[in-house]
Parts: structure tokens; sequence; C-alpha cells
């Protein structure tokens, strides 16, 4: 179930969340990210709003990821870049598996211009082998 929309591209890989975390921090460090943030929504949202609540939305982790290179040359183009870094990538557990999306980092030269395509070209193609490797 692999797929593409305009916010990011997805594959759908075996075994629970923990274990796709582990495959997914291996494949983005092979492309130079590093994992700076990780938030675990479903007990956010225990914590916050409830059982049902999280209930409701099941085992999803956001990792925010970053390849230091690019986005030192994002920032040396557009300081305000910073804003839409790092790199999210979802993890939603559903029946056993787990569905990974990654945003399309294309999606930042829309919003902050022309000038970042380079970058953002960079940063899409090592994030699509992220996909290809989490595939296999």
């Amino acid at each position: 179930m692999d797929s593409m929309s305009s916010m990011g591209f997805s594959v759908m890989i075996d075994g629970d969340i923990d274990v796709a975390g582990v495959a997914v921090r291996d494949a983005l460090k092979s492309e130079g990210f590093g994992v700076l943030t990780e938030i675990d929504v479903e007990a956010t949202l225990r914590t916050k709003l409830g059982d049902r609540e999280a209930d409701a939305v099941g085992p999803t982790r956001i990792l925010g990821a970053c390849n230091p290179g690019l986005a030192h040359r994002a920032l040396m183009t557009q300081r305000d870049v910073a804003l839409l870094l790092p790199c999210n990538v979802v993890l939603r557990e559903i029946d056993g598996r787990t569905e990974v999306s990654i945003a399309d980092p294309a999606a930042m030269v829309v919003m902050a211009g022309a000038d970042l395509e380079g970058v953002a070209t960079d940063a899409r193609e090592r994030l699509g082998r992220v996909i290809v490797a989490l595939r296999a």
C-alpha cells in the first residue's frame, strides 16, 4: 500500500510501531538524517484528553527528522524555512503493521519559494530512498 499525496509519500511495512520505528531510524540514518524529536501522539492524547480519544487515534508517533547539511543549506537560502523544519515522519500502527508517512520537502518550496528548490529536491530524493529501503 504505497501512496503519494500532495503532502507526502507513505509505505506500509510489517511489524508494530516499535519494530517499524527501528527500521525507520536506520533508513533515515543511511540517508544522513537523525531524529531530533519524537512525539507519542497516543500517549499525549491519553494524558491530555483521556482514553477514548487516544484509543480512537491508536498508536501514532511523529518523528522530527533532520539532515544537518540540508537544513543548513535551506536556512542559508531562506531563514524563515526554520518554520518548516524538521521533516516530519509519521508512524501509524494499523492491525499489526505500520504505515510510515513522510512529508514531501517539495511542499516547502510552495510555502517558502523557488529559491529552496535545489535543497527540497535533494531532501526529496533522500527521503524517497528511505521509503524504498523500508519496502525491502
